[in-house]
């Protein structure tokens, strides 16, 4: 990685593992440790972020090579999570959810947001393809229909509270199952439920989907 801030390096530049490495140290660490790691890291402390990487790493890396399905992208952006985690360490609140699902947030939120980018430029290189040649009236109106859809559904997540719009991503964006959500945010799996019944209520009464 790149040096923090404060000029301090960050350990695990290159180290991201690859998907079918041992796991002999990535076990995930306990609840109570990884926030104790954050702690750490919020005063500077490297080798705390070293542990914290090695005990999270493989962790992290699945959830975005997952979104944004491309290996070599996956661990760009993975190691633009962890620079962010150590950068933002200091703002981990341990009142408000635990430490993985903390981590996992700032990494669905960094995948999504590099997918996006990534579609917006593919548009416009369409775009820029689409001026230097005649255009069916049919495919520009559906295309134009699929935008304006896209935009409803963006607006509709952004009154979602934080905790459902990440259960309502991971579950429908990000493509896992009730369980798999419960895990990833390291909630109880009624938790999980709850929260993505409650994100799609709200998706609808918002779109002003009928029920």
């Amino acid at each position: 990685m790149t040096a923090s801030s404060s000029g301090t390096s960050v350990p695990g530049e290159g180290a991201l593992p690859h998907p079918d490495a041992t796991a002999s140290t990535t076990a995930t660490a306990s609840g109570q440790a990884l926030a104790e790691l954050l702690r750490r890291c919020a005063r500077g402390d490297e080798a705390a972020f070293a542990e914290l990487y090695d005990a999270t790493s493989r962790r992290l890396f699945g959830l975005v090579l997952r979104i944004v399905r491309d290996h070599a992208m996956s661990e760009e952006v993975t190691q633009e999570v962890y620079l962010d985690i150590w950068r933002t360490s200091a703002r981990f609140d341990p009142s408000r959810g635990s430490a993985l699902s903390w981590m996992m947030t700032i990494a669905h939120r960094t995948a999504v947001d590099r997918v996006r980018s990534s579609e917006a430029a593919r548009r416009r290189d369409d775009t820029h393809a689409a001026t230097n040649q005649d255009i069916d009236f049919d495919a520009t109106a559906e295309a134009a229909q699929a935008s304006l859809e896209a935009q409803r559904v963006r607006r509709a997540l952004a009154t979602l509270t934080d905790a459902q719009r990440s259960a309502v991503e991971l579950a429908y964006l990000g493509g896992y199952t009730h369980t798999e959500v419960a895990t990833l945010l390291d909630l109880p799996l009624g938790t999980a439920k709850t929260r993505i019944r409650d994100g799609l209520i709200r998706l609808r009464d918002t779109m002003g989907v009928p029920a």
